[in-house]
């Protein structure tokens, strides 16, 4: 019998590492198919025209640019007059914000309230709390909505959200957010675009599967019940108060849902600096409620939904997405130099995988909604790089055809020379992306020229702009850096488009 060499135990880990770095490919096609199931699997069957009376709950500070606008929203619900009403917690602004709501209660007497706090600065769930603890200390509220300051409702979305609190076994529901800046620009179309997939898709497959990962902070309502199961207040120990109540919500025993006819808008960042600011912050929210929840994951025991295999495999997929990625590249490195001829076939069947999850993906969110998709189909086709395109087209052509391929790279003849970096830097893009990713970042937030951001941003892809905000996160997380919770500069420019 033939001994195992050290070498083969090293080829193997190296192959390991490849098809854990396709993970996050799979687990996303996988959720793009479980949509399918929505038409005979959802939660409208026990939908019933039901309007609670509700109360919105708008944590806000310094914002006298988009508040009024919020509250003029608002007030044009198409809901029965006097079931709802709208509190504004107001965290010791220094800005107009009082003077906005001073006028916008006289303006809507008895159904606009300005709930001041004089010390703030402790963050969006101390001040959700503050509201809270007025609100249910009050019979009136039989519902709450939480929700940002910038958020635009569409006049029927209310409604459409509050049908589902008529099945009692619903304690929260989500809205779909969408990217509502105007005019726009390069990020801010690929952020609609990314809130395709995000929640659009995302949350669809989450609600076949009868479990959501998170109610947007942006639109979550929630019956007064489920607020009292949970504690009646909102997490304060991480940055994803949003994540952790629906995860308590479900974990209490009532469901949460999504609805994609529910429709808010709201104003993304503009620039790559703002965009990695508000990302980070959610991504290490995750990573707090990945490590709080340690016990539920892949424990069925301690949730049949939360802790069931596919719910976790999704989350850790983007939870973890640097992590894979690294890996992969490494993998498909390393059989490069120990077995070249298992390279060419790992990295042929990475990138063939990659190329038809990219075009069925692309090409059904811009089904989903095709709207958005109209404004940001380039960003949709884009969203992976140019680089990533080109490496996707190059494995349609045969390796004889191919000057890059055709050559010592794959028979074993594997050197150090100069030739060899193009070939390495291609093996190696899933992982090393993330660090040209990071460099656009740094470019943006240098004060480079906006249609230099742009092009490099094309080039490297907005997938791996996310990707860096991840490791970002994760490297954070690790420092233990302070936990201060950064709002998200808005200056009024969403519109609710038609």
């Amino acid at each position: 019998m033939s001994s195992i060499e050290p070498t083969d135990l090293l080829a193997a880990f190296f192959l390991v590492a490849m098809l854990l770095g396709m993970v996050p490919t799979v687990a996303s096609l996988v959720q793009y198919v479980i949509i399918g199931w929505q038409s005979v699997r959802n939660n409208y069957s026990k939908c019933a025209d039901y309007t609670p009376r509700v109360a919105f709950v708008l944590p806000a500070w310094n914002e006298a640019d988009v508040i009024g606008s919020s509250i003029d929203s608002l007030m044009s619900l198409h809901y029965p007059e006097g079931h709802w009403r709208i509190y504004v917690v107001d965290d010791a602004s220094t800005d107009d914000t009082p003077a906005v709501m001073r006028e916008k209660m006289a303006q809507y007497p008895g159904s606009v309230f300005h709930l001041r706090r004089e010390v703030g600065g402790q963050g969006k769930a101390h001040t959700l709390n503050h509201g809270l603890s007025i609100i249910l200390s009050e019979d009136w509220a039989e519902a709450v909505m939480i929700m940002d300051a910038d958020v635009l409702f569409e006049p029927v979305t209310l409604r459409r959200m509050t049908r589902h609190l008529a099945d009692p076994s619903v304690g929260g529901v989500t809205a779909y957010v969408k990217e509502g800046s105007f005019p726009g620009n390069l990020v801010t179309r690929f952020v609609a675009f990314e809130y395709i997939t995000a929640q659009a898709a995302a949350r669809r497959a989450q609600n076949v599967l009868g479990v959501l990962a998170c109610m947007a902070g942006g639109a979550q309502l929630h019956s007064r019940e489920n607020l009292i199961a949970i504690g009646g207040q909102i997490d304060t120990s991480s940055l994803a108060e949003d994540t952790f109540t629906t995860f308590k919500t479900q974990l209490a025993g009532r469901r949460v849902v999504f609805d994609g006819n529910a429709i808010v808008w709201a104003e993304e960042p503009d620039s790559l600096a703002a965009l990695w600011k508000q990302r980070i912050r959610w991504a290490r929210g995750n990573l707090q409620l990945t490590s709080a929840f340690r016990n539920l994951w892949f424990r069925r025991s301690q949730h049949p939904k939360l802790g069931g295999v596919t719910f976790g495999v999704l989350w850790f997929s983007v939870a973890l997405l640097p992590v894979f990625m690294i890996l992969g590249s490494i993998g498909i490195i390393g059989l490069y130099y120990l077995r070249p001829p298992w390279a060419w076939s790992a990295f042929t069947a990475l990138w063939s995988a990659t190329l038809v999850v990219y075009l069925f993906e692309t090409l059904f969110s811009l089904m989903i909604d095709p709207e958005t998709g109209k404004r940001a189909w380039l960003e949709g086709l884009l969203f992976p790089g140019l680089v990533s395109i080109i490496i996707m087209l190059m494995i349609l052509v045969p390796p004889s055809a191919n000057p890059l391929f055709n050559g010592p790279y794959w028979s074993g003849d594997v050197g150090w020379s100069w030739r060899d970096i193009p070939v390495q830097v291609m093996l190696a893009w899933p992982g090393i992306s993330t660090f040209f990713a990071w460099l656009v970042f740094r470019a943006d937030r240098a004060g480079a020229p906006h249609w230099l951001r742009n092009l490099l941003l094309i080039v490297i892809g907005y997938g791996p702009v996310m990707c860096a905000i991840s490791f970002g996160a994760m490297a954070a997380q690790y420092k233990n850096a302070d936990l201060r919770w950064d709002k998200t500069v808005k200056s009024g420019k969403a519109r609710i488009r038609k």
